[in-house]
């Protein structure tokens, strides 16, 4: 109020309201702000429920005085149901509520009921699908598919977005009698219910609002489907049909079967539900040991709730996502819920003090570290405690009112909160509504559960009075096996293989440590039935067989393994990828002309930041390998380091060479014939440590381009290269330099033949040539989308890197210039692709000895000569090779 309104959120740190399209986007997070004072409506009644009677009555007059609902807006139709439908019908349930007793809002007439209905219209729109789920978003003003909406277009929607609505909707046709809303919410149920995937009864992630396809086929009980399986359950105590409680308990036996590895909640596959689909989880599945709770079902739910508070105490907040050994995956905390509403239910199903401390450490923890001057500011970083200025509606609608009730007596209520559902934004909806216009004919089209448990089956809500009448103790001797669960890593039990030789157990081996060269890993990999396989392009394929395995835990462990290297694969190529570079031979007599193709490195100079680049003689070091100390560090000092993948680390290879003196390095490929023009291209990832103290260049090339400069070196001896983020034109690479004559005379000679060849439509047969070196030396094929590919490339640790696919991994920039019969010079490393006489190169050849020491000329007159090829060079810089 004092900081912020009329804005939909507070931002805590700058002690301003957030206004949609006044602050910096912030992608999907913003479309819960419709420019309705999102915050004073979700928090209605909080107020209530923190016996704020008067400024609750305040609050509602300024709804009803200030918001506007027909804003030219963008909205998520799940969030502004959540929190703006929920928070009108919540407030408008406690108005009425405080009405009846006589004291407050004796002037209220159900005005945000009559806003709650213009809301649910302004929604249904979104509906407007063959399948009945709705559009994601809307627009408040245009709807869907008017020209001026700027939605529509949207083709998936997440489970939970379109299945999180019959609690609003219905509450609303219940209110006012108007069966649409109601029936639009059964629909997209339905719908759901019939699309789940039959053998394993369980739901994707996202879905295709049209078709009705699984886009996304992993299954949890996290975000993106959380709230689903909640309203099925909470739909059925609301509503009173068994049809939805029918659903959830077929649903619910899937998750204890596959999903539920208790304390984890571990997201698997809908076609194959005993594959894990990832190896962390995210924090929004800490409502659902709440939700076992309502359920009956307590000891899973006390085994996951203490698991995520052992995660907590040891970060302060719940990270966003954690993984199987409780490491941050997502560091940040925006303030959930979540965990305090799991901690209310289970102190009210058990009575156990233990989740008063629970909640004291959660309230001492917010006031410590997210309190400040203007509010409460979520957190950017649970590892080093920085702040986000953010602090998200749902923070007052939900944190603060499950944190009273976890303490609040029942006198301290001014009505009885048992008469009350809550919904997922924790808004209250009277129980009532149950028998108040039943105007949806109840279809049970729910069947086949004969194979379920029949204890699934319990017809009423546990009686919490009643749960543990005899056993005070219950919840603490299921939470005392799990107190040291979060300690440093995930305990094992002593049940492996290496306790029979005494040795105790060993942790798996993880995939950040894995490397290809040494003999334990792979003796541990044979163990957990993943074998190796090495590919021609240099590639190493990890491909796991179950059966393979030593033992079922090991194949548990080698499963994780795969998991774990497709994670660090992906998040590699995400977090570090880089263009590829160019390695050029500027030395006689290529002159710039060829081209190679390199892998750039993580690690060392960023060549993209030294336009100049790095250039030099090359050297090839002893040991090839440059996995130790440079034997012949005078042949390597101020020169480009020439070495063999293989044996160790890029980063050993850096430095070693770096510590030899050497100004730049290249790598080249020892699988035989790996080549740009067939492979992927790699960069060179570092060795986990700090990587600061590597200032050189390093680039690495396939087996075929490195060959190239290998040859020339045997050919020339004296090799010079170029290493650069982009090809540059001769210009730039002579620049201050004196340019040699045999490039001069070379070039009158080309001058003299484009005369006498322009009689004979020399264009056309120079372009023909042109194609058909192109041809020769290819292009650079784009690699495997990074999710279908197993493949990685230790032991260094290559990760993929895209490839432009038109670029040139071997180039012969003179093969486009009219008139090359009779070129300037040789060209060993390209000749396959100048198709001309061998005698007609000799003659050349020796024509231009002749007259080498003979004439200089000016650089200008030179750049006119050659302006085709610098053209050629231009345009190969512009598509960044």
């Amino acid at each position: 109020q004092e900081h912020a309104y009329p804005a939909d959120e507070l931002m805590p740190l700058t002690c301003r309201g957030r206004v949609r399209g006044q602050e910096p986007s912030r992608g999907d997070v913003d479309d819960a702000l419709g420019k309705f004072s999102l915050t004073l409506i979700d928090t209605l009644d909080t107020l209530v429920v923190l016996n704020k009677t008067k400024e609750f009555e305040e609050a509602v007059k300024k709804v009803i005085k200030d918001v506007n609902l027909d804003n030219d807006i963008v909205v998520s139709v799940f969030e502004t149901n959540i929190r703006v439908l929920g928070g009108l019908l919540g407030g408008h349930s406690v108005a009425i509520m405080l009405k009846e007793k006589g004291e407050y809002m004796q002037w209220y007439n159900g005005e945000l009921l009559q806003m709650a209905k213009e809301l649910g219209y302004k929604l249904l729109p979104a509906f407007n699908t063959t399948s009945g789920l709705p559009y994601p978003r809307v627009n408040l003003k245009f709807g869907v598919r008017h020209p001026e909406a700027r939605t529509g277009t949207e083709t998936d929607t997440c489970t939970a977005c379109a299945g999180t609505l019959i609690l609003e909707f219905a509450a609303l046709s219940r209110f006012t009698g108007t069966s649409i809303f109601e029936e639009y919410a059964r629909k997209a149920l339905d719908f759901i219910w019939e699309k789940r995937q039959r053998s394993s009864n369980l739901v994707g992630v996202t879905i295709n609002i049209h078709t009705g396809d699984w886009v996304r086929k992993d299954s949890g009980v996290g975000a993106g489907i959380d709230s689903y399986y909640e309203y099925l359950l909470k739909a059925y105590v609301l509503l009173g049909d068994d049809s939805f409680l029918e659903r959830f308990n077929t649903h619910y036996d899937a998750i204890m079967r596959y999903i539920s590895q208790p304390p984890l909640l571990l997201d698997v596959h809908i076609h194959k539900p005993m594959l894990n689909a990832r190896t962390w989880m995210d924090s929004l599945l800490a409502f659902f040991p709440g939700l076992q709770v309502l359920k009956g079902d307590i000891r899973p739910a006390i085994e996951t709730h203490e698991m995520l508070y052992q995660v907590i105490k040891k970060h302060n907040f719940l990270p966003e996502a954690f993984t199987t050994d409780f490491r941050v995956h997502w560091a940040q905390h925006p303030l959930r819920p979540e965990f305090a509403e799991s901690t209310y239910f289970l102190y009210k199903a058990t009575g156990d003090p233990y989740y008063l401390e629970v909640g004291k450490t959660l309230i001492e923890n917010l006031n410590k570290y997210a309190r400040v001057p203007c509010g409460f500011a979520a957190m950017k970083d649970v590892r080093t405690g920085s702040h986000e200025d953010r602090m998200d509606s749902f923070f007052l609608a939900e944190m603060f009112k499950y944190l009273y009730l976890l303490f609040a007596d029942k006198e301290d209520m001014i009505f009885d909160i048992e008469d009350y559902i809550f919904t997922t934004e924790a808004h209250l909806l009277p129980l009532w509504l149950s028998t108040t216009n039943q105007t949806i004919s109840k279809k049970n089209t729910t069947t086949e559960y004969t194979e379920l448990d029949d204890s699934n089956f319990d017809w009423t809500c546990p009686n919490t009075q009643i749960l543990f009448p005899n056993d005070p103790m219950f919840a603490q001797s299921i939470r005392e096996p799990l107190k040291n669960v979060v300690d440093k890593s995930c305990p094992r039990g002593i049940s492996r293989a290496e306790e029979s030789l005494g040795s105790g157990p060993k942790p798996p081996l993880r995939a950040r440590d894995f490397m290809a060269s040494n003999p334990e890993h792979l003796e541990i990999l044979k163990k957990m039935g993943v074998s190796l396989i090495h590919l021609k392009d240099g590639r190493v394929q990890l491909v796991q067989h179950a059966v393979q395995a030593a033992s079922s835990l090991d194949a548990e462990d080698g499963l994780r393994f795969m998991q774990e290297m497709i994670e660090l694969s992906s998040q590699q190529q995400k977090e570090q990828q880089l263009p590829p570079r160019a390695v050029q031979i500027v030395s006689h007599p290529f002159f710039g002309r060829v081209v190679l193709t390199a892998g750039p490195a993580q690690f060392g100079m960023d060549l993209s930041k030294h336009k100049a680049g790095t250039r030099g003689f090359v050297a090839t070091i002893k040991p090839y390998n440059g996995c130790s100390e440079i034997t012949n560090p005078e042949a390597v000092k101020e020169k480009i380091a020439l070495m063999q993948r293989g044996q160790c680390m890029f980063a050993e290879k850096a430095r070693n060479i770096q510590k030899a003196g050497a100004i730049g390095g290249i790598v080249i490929d020892d699988n035989e014939g790996s080549s740009s023009d067939t492979a992927p291209l790699f960069q060179m990832a570092g060795d986990g440590k700090n990587t600061d103290d590597i200032t050189i260049p390093m680039l690495f090339l396939f087996n075929k381009e490195g060959n190239i400069i290998l040859d020339a070196i045997r050919e020339y001896e004296a090799v010079e290269v170029l290493l650069s983020d982009k090809a540059k034109d001769r210009a730039t690479i002579f620049k201050g330099k004196m340019i040699p004559n045999y490039i001069i005379d070379s070039n009158l000679e080309m001058e003299s033949t484009d005369q006498k060849s322009s009689e004979n439509n020399s264009h056309k047969q120079s372009s023909e040539e042109a194609a058909s070196a192109s041809q020769h030396v290819g292009a650079v094929s784009e690699g495997p989308e990074e999710g279908e590919s197993s493949d990685v490339s230790d032991p260094e640790s290559l990760s993929p890197a895209d490839a432009d696919s038109d670029s040139i991994s071997i180039s012969n920039q003179d093969s486009s210039i009219p008139g090359t019969d009779e070129a300037s010079a040789p060209e060993p490393a390209c000749t396959q692709g100048d198709h001309q006489p061998q005698e007609q190169k000799t003659e050349t050849e020796s024509n231009s000895k002749v007259n080498w020491d003979n004439k200089v000329q000016p650089m200008e007159s030179i750049l006119a000569d050659w302006n085709e090829d610098i053209e050629a060079f231009e345009m190969m810089e512009k598509d960044e090779l």
